[in-house]
C-alpha cells in the first residue's frame, strides 16, 4: 500500500521484485483519493477473503494501515513489512502530517501544475518524477486526498503492544519527513518487531531498496524465532 499522495506503481517497484525473489506475488493497491484508507482496508479484507492469511506492505501511512488491520485481524496476518513510518497515534505536528497539510493548502490555491513545478524544483529527481506522476494519477482527488491522510489516526503504542505478528520494519536514517525515531518507537513497543536502515540515496538508485531492506528485517525475525525454537526444545 502506498504512502500519501503515492500510487501503486511506486509500492509495486518497492516490494515486487525483492518479494518474487521469495517465490511471493505482490498485489499493488491503487489508493482510492476519495477514501485512501478505506480502499487500502477492502484491498486488505478482500486478499484475506481469497487467501485466509496474507503477508501486508506499507508505506508511510500504508505502513500504519497495515499494522492497524493486522492488530484487528491477527488471524488473517502472516507478518506486515512496514516501511517508513509516519507517526504514532494522532498526527499532530508529525513532519508528515505536516507536509501533506501544506501541499493540500498549496493545491487549492495554486493548482497541480504550479504545485508540481515548485515540487520538482525542490525534490531529488526520482521523487520528482514519482510524485509527478503519482499526483497526476490522483488528479482533482489529491487534495481531499491528502486531507485525508493527515488526519490519519495511527495505532498508538498502546495498540501496538497488543500485536503479536512479525512487524519488519525499513527507516530512512536521512529522512525529516519519516523520522527514523518513529521507526524506533514503533519497534520498542511491537512485542515482535525490527528496524532496519537505508538512506534516501539508495532510493534514488532502486526503489526495490525499500522491499529488501523490510526483508532483511523480515530475516532478522525469522532469525530470531527459530533460534528461540531450538533453544527451547
Amino acid at each position: 500500500m502506498p504512502g500519501t499522495g503515492s500510487d501503486a506503481a511506486f509500492a509495486r517497484a518497492a516490494f515486487a521484485a525483492p518479494l518474487a525473489r521469495h517465490g511471493i506475488d505482490v498485489v499493488a493497491v491503487e489508493p482510492d483519493p476519495a477514501r485512501v484508507v478505506g480502499s487500502y482496508r477492502d484491498a486488505l479484507d478482500a486478499a484475506a477473503e481469497r487467501h485466509g492469511r496474507i503477508l501486508l506492505g506499507g508505506i508511510s501511512i500504508g505502513a500504519a494501515v497495515a499494522v492497524d488491520w493486522a492488530r484487528e485481524h491477527p488471524l488473517s496476518s502472516c507478518a506486515v513489512l512496514a516501511a517508513l513510518p509516519p507517526w504514532t497515534g494522532a498526527p499532530d505536528d508529525a513532519p508528515a502530517a505536516l507536509s501533506a497539510r501544506i501541499t493540500a493548502d498549496s493545491l487549492r490555491a495554486d493548482g497541480l501544475a504550479a504545485v508540481t513545478d515548485r515540487m520538482r524544483s525542490s525534490s531529488p529527481a526520482w521523487l520528482a518524477d514519482t510524485l509527478s506522476r503519482s499526483w497526476r494519477t490522483h488528479g482533482a482527488g489529491l487534495s481531499g486526498a491528502l486531507d485525508e491522510a493527515a488526519a490519519y489516526v495511527a495505532p498508538s503504542l498502546a495498540q501496538m503492544r497488543t500485536l503479536n505478528v512479525p512487524v519488519a520494519i525499513a527507516a530512512a536514517t536521512d529522512d525529516a519527513v519519516h523520522p527514523l525515531a518513529v521507526a524506533h518507537a514503533w519497534a520498542d513497543a511491537l512485542p515482535r518487531a525490527v528496524v532496519h536502515t537505508l538512506s534516501l540515496d539508495d532510493l534514488a538508485v532502486d526503489a526495490a531498496a525499500l522491499g529488501r531492506t523490510c526483508l532483511a528485517a523480515w530475516d532478522e525475525l525469522a532469525g530470531a524465532q527459530s533460534t528461540g525454537r531450538a533453544a527451547g526444545d
